[in-house]
């Protein structure tokens, strides 16, 4: 699954984020909250949730489970463990996105950098329809 790193000014920001244990503090999982569950909910456990920033994916967290939430609402529990992926190109959206394995960047590996693109750059090859 894809969802954008809302409100996150930098990749150091997430990275931050998440080091600090998500909202709870110190937490080996976060929840994020979402209106509806994935129909392929059962089949997303175990697998990752990349995060797009400034159209690109540059993150990705294990995805350990669903659970009903106040109000109607769906908490995706993933993991506080962030692994950084090549950054690959990626529209944003609204919400979360069902991303396909042959489409998912590869895990950077350790003191591997990736090149991330200029976001005004990214911006512009998504308005175009390039990414």
């Amino acid at each position: 699954m894809t969802k954008v790193a809302y409100g996150a000014q930098s990749l150091a920001e997430i990275r931050a984020w998440f080091a600090s244990g998500g909202r709870r503090g110190d937490a080996a999982e976060a929840r994020l909250t979402t209106k509806n569950r994935p129909k392929r909910a059962a089949e997303m456990i175990g697998s990752s949730l990349f995060w797009i920033h400034k159209h690109q994916l540059v993150a990705r967290s294990e995805i350990l489970g669903f659970e009903e939430a106040e109000g109607g609402r769906t908490n995706i529990v993933i993991s506080t463990k962030l692994v950084e992926v090549y950054p690959s190109p990626k529209r944003a959206h609204q919400g979360w996105r069902y991303l396909e394995d042959a489409d998912a960047p590869r895990d950077l590996g350790d003191g591997e950098a990736g090149e991330v693109l200029p976001a005004q750059i990214a911006a512009d090859l998504a308005k175009l329809g390039l990414v």
